[in-house]
């Protein structure tokens, strides 16, 4: 399979690229920054320089190239203010729903956030932040994609564990990065959890058994 990573450097990216390219699978990563290039390397994957930002659509799409699946997992990060939660976390996956639409690649795999599903009003920075990511979540039901959106708890850099609690609503609380990269994974390997919207957080059951149960049977 071949997969284009959105937010390439992230820590939840780098974990995927880790565990699809273990598998034989190829790789690509967009990142804005040519100083992350050998990290990428490092986990598998060829870097693509690709500021989601800066660029139109008709570029990103360039950039983004053939693939099976895109997976967003981009995002403005700790310590940005609300207008770059609206440039990356929103516009940045529209320029890239817009990219897999235009290169005909069908698979798009979200990673949202908890609380998008009823984003608070308000200025501060998070509410904004979940406003952004609700928006784009929101551009996928009518892009004609076969999507997934993945609306993790509160990321954590612990140890994955390879067990989740995910649903399309969970109570709030922890994930591992790792464990939530093992959860994209599986989403990627079954054709089923096109047009599903879940929550994960840490829990007892196998990833693989998670995700099976969250596939939707086939028409």
């Amino acid at each position: 399979m071949r997969v284009v990573i959105a937010g390439g450097h992230g820590k939840i990216a780098l974990a995927l690229t880790r565990l699809l390219a273990g598998r034989g699978d190829e790789v690509r990563g967009l990142i804005r920054n040519a100083g992350h290039e050998a990290d990428l390397r490092a986990a598998g994957a060829e870097p693509v320089l690709c500021d989601l930002e800066a660029l139109d659509e008709a570029e990103v799409a360039e950039r983004v190239g053939a693939a099976d699946a895109l997976v967003f997992a981009a995002g403005a990060g700790p310590g940005s203010g609300g207008e770059r939660k609206l440039t990356m976390d929103r516009d940045g996956a529209l320029r890239t729903i817009a990219a897999c639409r235009a290169n005909g690649i069908d698979r798009y795999i979200m990673v949202s956030a908890m609380g998008a599903a009823s984003a608070p009003g308000g200025d501060d920075v998070f509410s904004v932040y979940l406003r952004a990511k609700a928006e784009a979540d929101g551009a996928l039901p009518g892009s004609g994609l076969s999507y997934t959106i993945v609306r993790p708890g509160l990321l954590t850099d612990d140890p994955a564990t390879g067990r989740v609690r995910a649903a399309p609503s969970v109570p709030r609380g922890e994930v591992p990065r790792e464990d939530v990269a093992a959860v994209i994974a599986a989403c990627l390997d079954e054709p089923g959890t096109a047009g599903v919207t879940f929550e994960v957080v840490g829990g007892d059951e196998p990833v693989a058994a998670a995700v099976a149960a969250l596939a939707q049977p086939s028409a």
